[in-house]
């Protein structure tokens, strides 16, 4: 499987997915730790990939996803956005009915 089917394959199997550097307990950049903080703030469960310790998908993704920085919140297979959206949907109050009704969408047993 090569980097873009790969990241297909992520973005579909999982509803909220957060590309980011380190992981949401233990973030390795300003950025990331505020995204995964907000998203985490929204009390559903969401994937990640630490793109640090996935090189192919840290390079391949900004093309792909025709954004250049990390982290990308992905929702339901459609690009969000970066920090500056995300934290500006979380302060509006857009982020969190968008994860809940998402994370309603899909079922947990659904996603087992």
């Amino acid at each position: 499987m090569d980097t873009i089917d790969k990241i297909k394959t992520q973005i579909g199997e999982n509803p909220i997915l957060l590309y980011m550097k380190g992981s949401p307990k233990f973030p390795s950049c300003g950025f990331s730790a505020q995204a995964s903080q907000a998203l985490m703030n929204c009390g559903e469960p969401f994937a990640y990939v630490d793109i640090l310790q996935n090189p192919e998908i840290r390079a391949e993704l900004p093309k792909y996803a025709d954004w250049p920085t990390f982290p990308q919140l992905w929702v339901d297979g459609e690009l969000v956005g970066g920090c500056d959206i995300i934290m500006e949907m979380f302060q509006q109050g857009e982020l969190k009915p968008l994860v809940e009704a998402t994370a309603a969408k899909y079922p947990k047993s659904e996603q087992e």
